[in-house]
């Protein structure tokens, strides 16, 4: 069964088909990740001002930036883990900037839909605990996206 996996484009400037390809590279990555059958995420799609909205307020950064990702199953300081209730875990939001995936296809000279898969796996690594605030992390985090969007087939040409 998979990931369940909500996806909204509050912007209505991606396409169907788009859409549809990031909910496979996603269920593509839940695979070989090994994240368990009907866990839950959600993407959202949004312009450059909601983002920077969402920023400002969660991050204290008044700035436009690519992808934001909210982790609800991560536990931070003193917080207890819930155990037993035997429920998928819902992973948590992704969310994506359109005009920063339009604007950095270009920049990077790859597809709309290259910019728009490689955010949605970054995200997606970052519900599943993984980040980029050391180097080793980096390197890590950075090689997992590039293997999974390779093997999906979402290269950078």
């Amino acid at each position: 069964m998979g990931l369940l996996i909500d996806i909204v484009d509050e912007t209505n400037s991606v396409s169907a088909d788009a859409l549809q390809e990031v909910e496979k590279l996603l269920q593509f990555a839940a695979e070989k990740e090994g994240v368990q059958d009907q866990a839950e995420v959600s993407v959202t799609i949004v312009t450059n001002e909601e983002i920077r909205e969402i920023n400002r307020d969660y991050r204290g950064k008044d700035t436009p930036t690519d992808v934001i990702s909210f982790a609800l199953e991560e536990e931070g300081e003193d917080e207890v883990e819930i155990v037993g209730a035997d429920m998928p875990p819902v992973l948590g939001d992704i969310i994506i900037s359109a005009d920063r995936t339009k604007e950095q296809a270009e920049e990077y000279g790859h597809s709309f839909m290259r910019e728009l898969g490689f955010l949605a796996v970054h995200g997606f690594l970052h519900l599943l605990g993984y980040d980029h605030m050391t180097k080793e992390e980096e390197e890590e985090m950075f090689s997992k996206q590039k293997d999974l969007l390779d093997e999906y087939g979402l290269t950078r040409s």
